[in-house]
Parts: C-alpha cells; structure tokens; sequence
C-alpha cells in the first residue's frame, strides 16, 4: 500500500532505537525530565492539584502508580497520569517549545505511570525511557510545524491538549513496544480524545488541559494494545473528511523520515524554554524588560518609588487572553502582562509569593496597575520566537526610562545554565522532599541511560 502521513509515523514510533539519539538530544531531554519533576513537586502544593487527587482518590482500582510530591499515595495508572500533569501545570511553571506547546508535561507523566504498571520482568530500562520521551517530543513538534497557525501564540485551542494527547500516545505506545499498526490506531485514537478551549486559560481548569492530555494519550496506547482500532489515515490531508486537519485551517502534513541518517531529532535543532518564574511564557518578556528599567529608574533617582512615576508604558503584542489589566485571582495574575510588568517593578523579582492573594491584592501594586497604558507595535508579533517586551515609564519630571527584551533568560535562545537549572529544581522540589532525596533524583536523571529499572523516577 502506498505511504501515508500516519503510516510513517507509526513506523517512525516503532522503529526508534535508543542509538537514534545523540548526545545533544540524550542531555536536552533530561534536562526537560529533571525541570519537569521539579515543576510537578511544586505544583503538588497547590489547590487545583489537591482538586484533581481528591477526584481520582474516588477511584482506587490497580492502584500502582506513585503521585508528585504525595509519599504513599498511589493511584491507577491513568489517574496518576492525569494528576501528576495536573500538577506540572498548576502554576503554568513548565517547559515550551516553539511552536507554542508545554512538551514535557504531556508526556513524563504518562510514562511514569505505565512504567509503574508493567510487570517486574517487563520494566523498561532508564534508556528506553529516555527514548520513549523523546518519541513523544518529536511527534508533538513534527505535529505543530504542519499549520502555520502553530506557530503564534494560540487564540481558539490549548496545543498541549491537541498535540500533547498525540505525544502521550506515542511516547507510551513506545515504552509499551507496540506494533506500528497499533501505533497508528493509538494516534487514531488519541485524536478523538483531543482539545481544549483558550477561553479556560487564567482558570482552574487550564491545568486539566496537561492533565487529560497525557492520561488520555495512555488510555489511547492501552486501548490500542487490547486490539481497538482508529482511522489508519488520522494524519493524513484527506478532502472532505477531517483527521487531525480539523484542529487547523491550515494544515500540510508531511511523512516522517525513518530514524537513522536521515532523520535528525527536532530537539537536535531547537533546544527548550525553561521558566525561571511560574508564570505564562509571555510574561518573561515583560519581566525582564521591566527588571532592566527598574535598574535605570535605581540609577536615575537612587531608589524605586513609584511615586514618582506618572504613567507605565507596555509594548506587547496582541494577545486577548494574556492582556489582563486588573486580574483577580492567581491563574489571572499568571496570565497578565501588566500583573507582571508592574510586580516586577515594584518587588525587583517575580517568584512563586507574587502569585499569592495578599500580593495581588496590594494597594501600591493596584496603584501601578493604574497607571499602565498598552500599546500594540506592528513589528511585536504574538510569536514565542519573534515577540518582544518594552517597558517605559514617564516621570512626573517629564523623564522617560525605557527596558527592552527580545530573548529573555531560558528562553531556547537564551538557555538557562546547568547551574540555574539545577537551582530551579532544588528550590521546587525543596517544597516537598528532603535534600537527600532530591539530590538522589538529579543523580538518577543524570544518569537515566543506565538505570536498570526506569519505575524506580
């Protein structure tokens, strides 16, 4: 028969070696793997995270997967998936990619419940982990590069619900050796379990977005391992019908060449933004933007007061959704462009307090957002890749201090150091676990390739 999209990415998923991966690859997603379970300790802090375990804790069947941050606590497989995704993006704290998507959170998850729940004398070993992993980043990035659409900040679906569910599959239906016709059902599968709406970004439930997008992503490579079949061609541009083409308006799939000689790794080209502050990527830019002005204002007058501020001036890119002028709540403050322009202004840093109800409700903070003014440049597009953030603040003096950034620090551009990540992830799992236990998982991370058992993560 001849060749389809579909067919080769399931030959693609099956036919992945672990010698397919370079060194550039094998140590950019363990570094995605060790943030990921940082961000997932930390998010297990949290309210909507407490939310989503109470919920699965109604249901306590084959209950063998471990739960982020929660010693003890085990759940089935799927639940486990479902919440320990929940908790990577509680606080909107993980990994993006270009185009716009939260990768790891789609997929780790998944594949540490299943590897959980295979058999003792079936345990994947820590590199056909890493291997898996990896299949389930390719498949998500090859995904997004078929729509042009993809390639901005979204307006009417979350990606990581579309092509996270797609990499879960596939990534699972690795670990789990499925053959490539299984593979392709699983993707099948995957793509009726798909989608979430923008207009829950800022709530509770955006977190459900990662959450539904690697349990199901595991229940589609389980129900294509017990034999249930999908549309062999759900990749593929067929006129008339739908597959995976009705996520975009634009849509130009491709095969995806064989792993091998051929075939070099998206992760190989592109490395991954980690956040240094638990908030919408969007946010980084105005952060940094706003922290370099707030050196000049220092410099200029010899201390912050904002007082002496008339108006703030934020030039940002069109973005309904992250536009926020007066937010209210925590997921608000996360999504909003002058929530954290002005925290960063007035605290010197943004970090996980400023997200608390007393520090959002601050009267010198209200008073900054007060002043904020948004204007929309033409050349500051809603691109991960392309936008920029300016901050300008008027004096009463009549004095004008402006702070620009184009790439901010941990942005794929701009990667953070090993030293600045191993930070991060001390301080969020530091929340949760004793610094024993925390240097042992940098240890194992470190050193997954030769781990015996990967359900030992």
């Amino acid at each position: 028969p001849e060749e389809t999209v579909t067919g080769s990415f399931a030959s693609f998923i099956s036919a992945a070696r672990p010698e397919h991966l370079s060194q550039t690859v094998r140590q950019r997603s363990k570094r995605m793997i060790l943030d990921s379970i940082g961000v997932g300790l930390v998010g297990s802090t949290t309210r909507v995270f407490d939310i989503a375990l109470r919920y699965c804790r109604l249901y306590s069947s084959v209950a063998v997967s471990s739960v982020y941050g929660k010693p003890g606590v085990k759940l089935s497989p799927t639940l486990a998936a479902f919440t320990n995704g929940v908790a990577t993006h509680s606080m909107d704290f993980d990994d993006t990619w270009h185009p716009a998507t939260h990768p790891s959170g789609a997929v780790l998850p998944a594949l540490l419940a299943a590897s959980q729940m295979l058999p003792p004398n079936t345990k994947p070993n820590g590199l056909d982990f890493l291997l898996a992993f990896n299949v389930g980043l390719e498949v998500q990035g090859r995904l997004m590069h078929f729509s042009t659409e993809a390639h901005d900040i979204p307006k009417r679906f979350h990606p990581p619900s579309v092509v996270g569910t797609l990499g879960s599959a596939a990534a699972t239906a690795k670990l789990l050796s499925l053959s490539p016709a299984q593979c392709c059902h699983a993707l099948g599968i995957a793509a009726s379990l798909a989608g979430a709406p923008m207009a829950n970004a800022a709530t509770q439930a955006k977190p459900l977005h990662v959450g539904n997008a690697t349990r199901l992503g595991l229940e589609a490579a389980l129900l294509a391992a017990r034999g249930m079949e999908a549309n062999p061609v759900i990749l593929d541009d067929i006129p008339g019908c739908s597959g995976f083409s009705a996520f975009y308006g634009v849509y130009q799939p491709r095969p995806l060449p064989a792993p091998g000689q051929q075939h070099e790794f998206l992760l190989e080209k592109q490395d991954i933004a980690f956040k240094r502050f638990p908030a919408h990527l969007g946010m980084h830019w105005v952060v940094d933007a706003a922290l370099s002005v707030r050196n000049l204002f220092i410099d200029h007058a010899g201390s912050f007061s904002p007082s002496l501020i008339r108006s703030i001036m934020l030039k940002i890119p069109v973005s309904k959704y992250i536009n926020r002028p007066f937010p209210s709540s925590e997921h608000q403050a996360r999504h909003s462009f002058q929530f954290n322009a002005c925290a960063a202004l007035l605290d010197g840093e943004v970090g996980l307090g400023s997200f608390s109800e007393s520090s959002i409700q601050r009267q010198e903070l209200r008073e900054l957002l007060d002043k904020v003014v948004v204007e929309h440049p033409e050349d500051n597009v809603a691109n991960f890749d392309k936008m920029y953030g300016e901050v300008a603040l008027l004096l009463h003096t009549g004095d004008v201090l402006t702070g620009k950034c184009d790439t901010f620090y941990g942005h794929w551009r701009k990667p953070l150091s090993k030293e600045s990540l191993l930070k991060k992830f001390r301080s969020n799992a530091s929340h949760v676990l004793p610094e024993e236990k925390i240097e042992a998982i940098i240890t194992l991370v470190d050193n997954l390739e030769n781990l015996s058992d990967s359900s030992q993560l």
